[in-house]
Order: C-alpha cells, then structure tokens, then sequence
C-alpha cells in the first residue's frame, strides 16, 4: 500500500497466481488489510469474490522484490531491540524471545519495545506473538498473544488445519500445504488438534515429508528436532566483485553464481540447510579499497517439505536482499540530499564490492535426499536437461508444453507453448464460462473426434430434441474397430454449448457422458444431428 500509494483507510488487497496441477490458475487474495479484513475478504479468496465482499477493494498485484525493500526498514529497526532475527519471508520475522524477555523484564515488554521500535524507525505498525514452536509463534502474533511454556499445542489444538499455509517460508510451497489440507478435510482430520493426535511414523509413511513437518508444526514444536550432537561445519561461498554493482540486477547475476555454487556443495555433501546467511560489504567513500560498511542478513530456509531449498530459490532471497538494501540506500541518499538543499543526484551510493553465501544450521539431508518417485526423485531436472538439448537441435518450437487456458469445449483449454517459455495464453482460464465442461476434466483427448453411435433398449439411435430432451435412455455405445455395442452403465447429460450464437457460423453442440461397463468414461457431443467421441476418462 505504501509503494502503491493507497491510503490506510482505503481497503486493499495483494492478488498472487493460484495454481493447480502445476499450472497457473487465476489469481487469488495473499495479503489482505485490516480494513479489507473487516468488510470481509480473507486471503485465500478468488478475485471475483473478494470484490464482491468488498467492491471499493484496491487490489495490488503481488512483487516478491517490493515486499522485501519495503521490509528490510522493519528488519533494521527489530535489530535495535533483539539481536539475531531471521527473515522467514518478507513480513514475518522470527527471533529468539528467552535472553530478549530477561533483558526487558518480560515477555510483554519485549513485544512493546519491538512494536515501539518498528513504529517510530518505520511508521508501520507490527504484531509481536511469542510462543513454543514456529506455527504457535506465528499465529500468536496474528491474535497479539503470549502463549506459556508449554501451552502450544492446546492453542493450536482447535484451530483449523488450513492455518498451516502460515508458516510457508516459500511461496511456492503454499500449493502443496493447501492440497494436502484439503485431503485431509475429507478424511476427518480437519483441525491441528486432529492432526497432533495421530502418531508420528504413521503420518511420516502415508504423507511423506510434508505430513512430517505439519505434524511437528501442529504439536507445537520446532520443524526440526533438538541435536543431539554437534552440527555439520558451515558452508560458505564467498566472490568480489569487480567493477563494484551498484544496481540489483548487476549484483543478482553475481549472487546466481554463487547460489548455483553453494547449492551444489550441498547436494554433493548430502546436506540440508535451515538458514541461509546473506553477507555483503560495501565499498567506503575513498572507493572500494577503503572499508565500507558490512551488511547482513539471516534468511529462514524451512522449506525442504514443500519443494526443497534450489539454487533458484536460493537467488530468489539473495536478490529480495539486495533489493533492500541498494534501494533502500538510494532513498536514504535522496532524502539526505533534499535535506542538505543539494540535487538528488549529488550523494553517492556505496557499490557492493563483496558478497558471500552461507548455509547454517547445516545438516544431514536425511529425508531430504532424493525420492524414489515424485517431485524429489529428480525426474523433472532430468527431463528439463534432456528437452533442453532437443530444443537445441531442433529449435525453440520443436518442443511444446501444455497450458490450460479458459473455454468451454475441453479441445480448446489446452494452449501449446515452447517449451521454458513464459507465453500467457489467449483467454483467461479464470473469467467465467458458462457451458463449460465440469470438473473434472477428461486426462486424454482424441486426436480427431470419432463418430459413434448411442443406442437405447430398442437398439434405436439416441436423438437430443430442442428442448435437451432424449428419445430414448442411453443403453450401448457403438464405436468404430470394437466387436460390438458396449454397455452404458452410466450416463449425465445432455447440455448445450452454444458459442458466438449470433454469427452465421455459430459453434452449437450438445455434450453427453457415459461410463461404459468396463469403468471407462466417453465424453459425446452431438454436432449436426450426429454422435462423436471427443475425450476418454480413465
């Protein structure tokens, strides 16, 4: 809202891509203001129904890279109160409270004195939660509460098992965590109490390492237990640069070096990291052999559950950094400039002239290491390498992906694109479609549409009168190359799909499904009088 220049009373939101399947899905509400909140849109929601809780709701779109210079201020001003913050993503900071409390008498005083701070350093108003575990912490600071030693898991217990997607350091990983809640609804586990309640090696064997760190999360404990030994040595990598980068984008292709460096040793070690630690010096005003200042940040990297820790993402934090700091320096110099009377242009910004990469908290990958099948097996690196040589020998276009994209006949939502290529596709798969084909939708299309023909008990052929109604039950299917009719078991429909009715060329049809006895699905449309296949559900 600041950078977008929305005043404070005005109701606001951040719409982000929702995605399902993999693929991008429409938008959907991440952020939401207090006075949003009040009139009633919740993060989670589709644009179309946040706007109609709230039609003068300004909505922001999503910048991983504003929200971290917007927040590196706050960042700065916890630093004068507690030492040791962690970034877990832009907007939640997270920090050890037992020597901070002592120091300030208690843990109120603490939070006062953090609220305090941030307020007169920032102008920004900040919710302080203290609390035993990450989860518990983070929901804490949502209600303004101090929950007591040992009370986490009796506060947790009864709250929703959706509010999980808090504690996502990663964007990327919210999918996931929203997914496995929305199973777990239907199988009964629907609170964190219910959850916490189940034991931990069975919820390890049905779910995996994401059922593993919910668990731990719900029981009010930290994502990773206590060591009983001595950690693994710190990582590091470490380049100066020279010329000195004086702009994000110049400093970021330095940082992509050394995150594709450090993410290797990792890997070749075996070893996963719970922070990451983000260095860089800056040169001082006699240029970069003079000592300038040192900045540094710790960045939370819990993330191994929903996607692991790549050197992609690893990019993605250095860069929101640097964001932070080079921009934030540049507006301080402009408004050290404008006080002195000087042009604007006139105070130098100290270049970064060295920047260093390190994992701490460095343990034994354990269940990080790569799975024998799905997203952790290394499938996708593999096949992301291999078509990148195919592109290479046969061009950009040799080599298509398929995105959804809006319609209403399910030949028309698949959109092909090159492949590592980020094309929008022609209609919006997020605007309504009234016909639509319901979800869900048919896994296999048929090259060309097959004609068939739909019978009844009579043996007659199955006609769609103008008022949708059917001459007879669908009862058997007659397909081309099969030995003869095949039983329906099951059948919905007809509907019409009629597109563009006002043109000479209109687009008319009528969908039928049926399930044939051998549990195979037939999508059917009758185009001109005339059944044909067009899709198979398996």
């Amino acid at each position: 809202m600041a950078a977008g220049g929305v005043e404070a009373h005005v109701p606001a939101a951040v719409l982000g891509a929702r995605s399902r399947g993999g693929q991008t899905a429409g938008h959907s509400v991440v952020a939401v203001s207090a006075v949003a909140r009040a009139a009633g849109v919740r993060r989670g929601m589709r644009r179309r129904q946040a706007q109609e809780r709230c039609p003068e709701l300004a909505l922001l779109p999503a910048d991983d890279a504003r929200d971290a210079r917007e927040f590196e201020p706050v960042a700065l001003a916890a630093e004068t109160v507690v030492a040791g913050i962690e970034v877990a993503r832009s907007g939640l900071l997270l920090l050890p409270a037992d020597g901070a409390a002592r120091y300030h008498g208690s843990e109120h005083a603490l939070a006062r004195e953090l609220v305090e701070a941030v307020a007169e350093r920032t102008g920004y108003e900040c919710a302080v939660g203290v609390a035993d575990g990450v989860l518990a912490a983070i929901l804490a600071a949502r209600a303004d509460a101090v929950v007591p030693p040992g009370g986490s898991r009796a506060f947790l217990a009864h709250r929703p098992a959706a509010e999980l997607v808090h504690a996502v350091t990663d964007p990327g990983g919210v999918a996931a965590v929203r997914e496995a809640v929305d199973l777990w609804w239907r199988l009964g586990v629907r609170t964190l109490g219910d959850l916490a309640g189940l034991q931990a090696p069975v919820v390890q064997a049905r779910f995996g390492d994401l059922g593993a760190w919910a668990h731990r999360l719900a029981r009010g404990e930290d994502v990773r237990p206590p060591a009983r030994r001595r950690i693994e040595a710190d990582l590091a990598v470490a380049a100066d640069l020279d010329p000195p980068a004086l702009r994000v984008d110049v400093a970021t292709f330095a940082a992509r070096r050394l995150a594709e460096e450090l993410h290797e040793m990792l890997a070749r070690r075996g070893l996963a990291c719970g922070r990451l630690r983000i260095t860089a010096r800056t040169g001082g005003p006699d240029g970069p052999t003079d000592d300038g200042a040192t900045l540094e940040r710790v960045w939370r990297t819990d993330d191994a559950a929903t996607g692991g820790l790549s050197a992609a993402r690893i990019t993605d934090r250095v860069r929101w950094q640097l964001e932070g700091w080079l921009t934030g320096a540049a507006l301080g110099a402009r408004r050290a400039a404008r006080g002195s009377g000087a042009d604007d242009a006139a105070p130098a910004v100290a270049p970064i002239v060295h920047l260093a990469l390190a994992a701490q908290e460095v343990v034994p990958a354990g269940t990080h290491q790569p799975a024998l099948w799905g997203a952790g097996a290394g499938q996708d690196a593999r096949a992301r390498r291999a078509l990148g040589r195919v592109q290479g020998l046969l061009g950009g276009d040799a080599v298509l992906t398929v995105r959804v994209q809006g319609g209403r006949d399910p030949r028309d939502r698949v959109h092909l694109v090159p492949f590592g290529e980020d094309a929008a596709p022609a209609r919006d798969a997020a605007l309504p479609w009234p016909g639509a084909l319901p979800s869900p939708a048919p896994p296999t299309l048929l090259l060309e549409p097959a004609p068939v023909r739909v019978l009844d008990a009579a043996g007659r052929d199955v006609v769609v009168g103008a008022r949708l109604g059917t001459s007879g039950e669908p009862v058997a299917v007659v397909r081309e190359g099969t030995a003869g009719p095949e039983r329906v078991v099951a059948w919905a429909g007809p509907w019409p799909v009629a597109e563009r009715w006002w043109a000479p060329d209109a687009h008319r049809r009528v969908y039928l499904q049926v399930v044939l006895e051998d549990g195979h699905g037939l999508l059917l449309a009758a185009v001109g009088g005339a059944w044909r296949a067009e899709a198979v559900y398996d």
